[in-house]
């Protein structure tokens, strides 16, 4: 082994480190937000009730806690799947075998996205009177 291919090889394992730790940061901004998007959606619950006077119930599938704790969840599996692949692509490097995965980037951008679609329905789900839901679909249509 060369003192060059042994510079290649340092190299390649300081990108899968730093890699590693992007996927890291990602899964710990999603938890983040995971979390403050379930506390948030709790605190306005808490003003609702105290300003209206009534306790409405929420959408069992579509409030802000089940979008929290999707986050959550996800934020926990993409720590899993950065450790996986993280693991798989030392081994590689270390074979001289390194193969790319495109999979995991198209996963995790599909899901990214649907969690951001449904992320919209509480908004559009919080304010069911005719009024509020004709100005969400007149601003939506301004959107296109």
């Amino acid at each position: 082994m060369t003192k060059h291919s042994g510079l290649d090889r340092q190299r390649e394992h300081q990108a899968n480190e730093r890699t590693f730790l992007a996927w890291l940061r990602t899964s710990v901004a999603l938890i983040a937000l995971g979390l403050a998007t379930a506390r948030f959606g709790i605190f306005l619950e808490e003003i609702k009730s105290a300003v209206q006077r009534d306790i409405s119930s929420q959408h069992p599938l579509f409030n802000s806690q089940v979008l929290g704790l999707s986050l959550v969840i996800f934020g926990l599996i993409v720590i899993a799947l950065a450790a996986w692949r993280y693991n798989q692509v030392f081994w590689q490097i270390e074979q001289g075998q390194y193969q790319p995965n495109q999979f995991l980037v198209w996963m995790m951008v599909a899901v990214v996205i649907v969690l951001a679609a449904l992320s919209t329905i509480p908004l559009l789900l919080s304010d069911m009177n005719v009024n509020a839901l004709g100005n969400n679909l007149l601003l939506i249509k301004a959107w296109f």
